[in-house]
This record gives C-alpha cells, structure tokens and sequence, in this order.
C-alpha cells in the first residue's frame, strides 16, 4: 500500500505579491486551472494500490486546504495541522505516527509496511505518466529496504537547485546516492550537467514507515521523541489532526536531507524526467508556461506592445506595457510588482521589507478566505472599514461579540438569518441591520445561492483579533484566527 503524504507548509514569499503568507503558492492555479495542491493529488491517479493521501500543513492554511481537497472530490486520511514550521523531517515523522495511529485505531496491524509517497503541494510534473513509471521504480526499491529520493534529469546547468550525484545502479532504474551537493555556481553546474551523473534534488522521497521511522530514530532521536508526543498529545478537530503546540515547537527543525538522507547509507535516486519544477521564483514560473511568439507569458487581461521575454499577470485589471523586455510585472488588487526577471530571487528580500514596516500585504491579500466563505476589504479609513462578504450557501458564521467595534449589515443579494443578541430575523435583498458594540451576533445563509453582504464597520479598533467566539461550527470557538 502507497500512502501519499502531501506537504503543503510553504510560506509563499519569493512570488509575492500573487502568494502570500496566508495564502502561498501550493493554494494558487498558477499552472493551469487547478491549484498546485489540486494538481499534486491529481496526478496520483493511475498509481497501484494508493491509499487516499494524508495533507501536512500549516495551521493557517487548514480550511482552503480541506475546501480545494472537497472541491475536486479528493478523499484523504487526515490533515496534520503544524502549529509552527519545522522543515520536511519533522513533518514527515508526524505523518508516518500518525498512519501508525490510525491503523491501531482501525484494529490494523500492516502499517509499518507501508510506503510513504512524500511530495510536496507546489511542483509542477507536465508528464504524470513518467511520474507513475518513476513511482513504481521507488516502490520496489522500498520495499527492499530503501530510502528512495527522486532526482530531476537536468534541462540546464540551474544555480538553484541542489544536485544528488548518482553511484551504482541497482538494477531497475534505481541508483545508489553517491553524494548530495550544495546549490553550485554556473561553471559547476554547467560540468555537474555535462557528465550525467548528477540530478536536481527534487525534494521528493518513498521509503516504508518502519524503515523511516527506524533510520530517523538511529540518527535524530530527539526529533523522534518531540514528534512522538506531539502526536500522542494531538486532539482530532472535524477533518484536523492538531500536533500538540508546546511538543512540537521544542522539535527540532531540519530536512529530510539533512536529518537522514546525507547520512544514511540506504539511500538511492531514481531519475525523474517528467518536466518537473519547483516554480521557486518568476523566472521559473515563464518557463512552466507556454510562451507566445515573443516568449512572452501573459495571464488576466494584459495588453503588450514591442515587448518581449516578460512575464505579465494581472488579477483585478488591465494592464499594459511598451517596449518592456525581460520583465516580471504582477497585479493584484492590493499591490503591483515591477522586476527584472534576472532579479526575480530579490523578491524574497522585499517581502522581508514589507514584514519590517508591519504592511499587511505582505501576509495576506485584500480578499481573505475563511470556511464560510470570503470577505474582501474595499475601503478604510480612521475608525472605519468597509467589507463585502460572501457566505457560502448553508453556511453560518460564529457566534460572536466585539469590544471595540460596531457594525452595520447591508443585504445585495440572498437571504441571511440574523442572531443579534436575543433576536433572530430574516433580511433580503437591499434590506439592511445594525449590530451595537458589544452584541453577541452571527451571519447564516439558509439559502441556495451565495449571500452577498455589504459590512461597514466603526470603531476604536478595527483588527481581525477583536473578536470573542462562544460558537462555532468550524472549531474555532475561543480562537482569533
């Protein structure tokens, strides 16, 4: 048995301003309609004896990452919520206790046996078919005993990737790991491609539970015992499995490379030619498109004129350019990015800025989604703010108060079920309500078509952690976020 496990804890930085702290990469259709993590349970399809997949991600992200999984009919065993990032080995060994629970609390006894996929939610593989001939070649070696990792048939003499560099070969198409190396200069790239041995370190690996969990505990016991009580100390939360905060946080951080992989000596590569990327960067992200006639890659409404190796993305309006060459120029409704493409990695640095200064933009975007839907931010000012809701049908807000802010409801369209301390009432379109400071009050839509809701808020204080849940369907009650 195949037990995918997804890793989705990317912090999304280096392509701001589209991925944002609370909503990275992995949960952006920046390759085709479907998010990357869409994309990564995707193209799982087609693999022998797979189980569904179990998703590790950042506590913040839990709720777009159940709802993309829901919205394309995606069964899995559990989300694993990490209360604070602590690199791939960690959030791997979770994932492998967390099989070993499930299958006691399944009266199961096979799975120490199982094989471990690890992928993570935010690489792009044009060719699943090679992926699946790929899988299958780590499976048999796993099952011999094998810490596997996949190594990318190298297109180019790329300075941001590591290289694994390849040993003997085992026999169907597996081969033993002979050295990792650190990210290298352009000349030792260029000889790293030119003599074949060497591949892109993809950051994707297949081994067993026992064997992981023996070689992790061989050479990073402590890691294994923080990871051990984070999972027994775990509370289930609906679809959530959440790592207890004080265990996990005294876990300590390090990669899978790192931690195992460069100190074993089981591990092996298989090659991987499947027109993989990491889509690290701008640059990387033109070349996982189809460019036009002058390799420009365009996405939204852009109009170009003389202008040619750009990237151009534009959420929320048009956007035009003359004579622009080898930029990356990208919209959203918040903020614009203007780089040259060769300084596309400085992007990291200017996020940094943005934290610096304290901007918001640089951890989230305008419209901010939560479980009942979405609200979007389109006017502020001093002691006010304007929100447009939209509340999912059948969905309901908390029950909940605030200390510093008052609120007026004005219905677009729908129908929305209105608690206001003692009172509950219906309101439709056009019609609208006023929420008092202090009340205790909460949103519902009891219909079939999405509730539009024009929110202005006046207050003191205006933050999203102004507010007291004695409520809440989605397991939030006592929360802020």
């Amino acid at each position: 048995m195949i037990i995918p496990v997804i890793l989705s804890g990317g912090s999304g930085t280096r392509l701001w301003p589209l991925s944002r702290k609370l909503y990275p990469k992995q949960l952006l259709p920046l390759v085709g309609d479907n998010t990357m993590l869409q994309d990564t349970v995707l193209r799982l399809d087609g693999i022998a004896d797979l189980a569904p997949p179990l998703v590790v991600c950042n506590e913040s992200h839990r709720f777009l990452v159940a709802e993309q999984l829901r919205a394309i009919g995606a069964a899995h065993q559990g989300i694993v919520l990490e209360p604070i990032g602590r690199n791939t080995a960690p959030a791997v060994a979770v994932a492998a206790m967390q099989v070993l629970v499930a299958d006691q609390d399944n009266d199961a006894s096979d799975s120490r046996e199982a094989t471990l996929l690890v992928l993570p939610a935010d690489h792009v593989v044009r060719d699943p078919q090679a992926f699946r001939r790929a899988v299958e070649i780590g499976q048999q070696a796993a099952a011999d005993g094998r810490l596997v990792t996949f190594g990318v048939v190298p297109s180019a003499p790329e300075t941001g990737y590591g290289y694994i560099r390849m040993g003997d070969e085992l026999g169907a198409g597996a081969y033993r790991v002979k050295e990792f190396v650190e990210k290298p200069d352009e000349a030792t790239a260029r000889g790293y491609v030119d003599s074949g041995e060497y591949l892109w370190n993809s950051g994707m690996f297949m081994f067993r539970v026992e064997t992981w969990l023996d070689e992790l505990q061989r050479l990073a016991p402590d890691m294994v015992a923080c990871c051990r009580e984070a999972v027994t100390e775990a509370v289930s939360d609906l679809d959530f499995v959440r790592l207890d905060l004080d265990a996990f946080t005294s876990c300590p951080g390090d990669s899978i490379d790192y931690a195992v992989m460069e100190k074993t000596d089981a591990a092996v590569v298989v090659p991987l030619d499947a027109g993989w990327s990491d889509v690290g960067n701008w640059s990387s992200l033109h070349a996982a498109h189809d460019p036009d006639e002058n390799n420009n890659v365009t996405v939204g409404d852009v109009v170009l004129e003389s202008s040619k190796d750009c990237y151009v993305h534009a959420t929320s309006r048009m956007v035009t350019a003359v004579g622009l060459d080898d930029h990356v120029v990208v919209e959203t409704a918040d903020a614009v990015l203007v780089a040259p493409m060769a300084r596309a990695q400085d992007v990291k640095a200017l996020v940094e800025r943005l934290r610096e200064q304290g901007r918001g933009e640089s951890q989230l975007h305008r419209e901010v989604f939560r479980p009942w839907g979405s609200y979007d931010s389109i006017d502020m000012g001093e002691r006010f703010q304007v929100k447009r809701l939209v509340v999912k049908p059948g969905a309901i807000l908390s029950l909940q108060k605030h200390h510093h802010r008052a609120e007026h409801w004005i219905v677009v369209t729908g129908t929305a079920e209105i608690t206001r301390d003692d009172d509950v009432f219906l309101l439709t379109e056009n019609q609208s309500t006023y929420i008092p400071l202090g009340a205790v009050h909460r949103i519902a839509n009891p219909g079939k078509v999405p509730l539009e809701i024009i929110e202005v808020q006046s207050g003191s204080y205006l933050g999203e952690d102004d507010i007291v849940r004695f409520e809440d369907t989605y397991g939030r009650a006592g929360r802020t976020d």
